[in-house]
């Protein structure tokens, strides 16, 4: 007799562990999206109750900002779900439980646009899309160290933002293939 294993939102395996992100998502499209992580889970924790004393809250994005990176973070996540086999999660209201790895690139993405114009937030997709996820883990780690709070919004949170928001990966490599054009055009001149 096999045990069905319980997969919940995005890859969160309560029976393996514990540690894990909760992402809250208000009804209507004025309200925030709130992180946390967590790192108890109860079982049948059908009505999911957020421990202030424990659970610790990462970011607070407004909901037109969650709607330009939900699309990305689901397919992301769910590509590689579905490369191990497991069920596909979405995105709904209310709680949706994280699987820890998957979380701290969520929060990474999230404290690079969460006092950003929306007008970068596709730069600062295509920024953390260019990284792997062990570099995601590592700059979330770093960051977290320091600068992990809701409220931490200097040093490293800071140059998260720089980095994924005011760094286009495709612009620079553009522009390095024109300067080696010129170049290799004056060269053969």
């Amino acid at each position: 007799m096999s045990d069905k294993i319980e997969v919940l939102g995005f890859g969160f395996i309560p029976s393996e562990a514990q540690h894990h992100f909760l992402v809250e998502i208000p009804r209507g499209n004025n309200g925030f999206v709130i992180i946390y992580e967590r790192f108890k889970w109860d079982d049948g924790d059908d009505n999911i109750k957020i421990d202030y004393q424990s659970d610790k809250p990462k970011v607070k994005l407004s909901k037109h900002k969650w709607k330009l990176i939900e699309d990305t973070l689901r397919n992301e996540f769910n590509e590689r779900l579905k490369k191990r086999n497991l069920p596909l999660g979405r995105w709904k209201t209310g709680f949706v439980p994280v699987e820890r790895l998957f979380g701290k690139e969520m929060v990474l993405l999230t404290w690079a646009i969460e006092d950003s114009d929306p007008s970068v937030i596709p730069i600062a997709i295509k920024n953390w899309k260019g990284l792997s996820p062990e570099e995601r883990w590592w700059l979330f780690t770093m960051t977290n160290a320091s600068t992990g709070g809701i409220n931490d919004k200097r040093g490293w949170r800071k140059a998260v933002r720089y980095a994924l928001t005011e760094n286009p990966v495709d612009e620079v490599n553009k522009q390095l293939d024109l300067f080696d054009l010129m170049i290799n055009r004056k060269i053969d001149d």
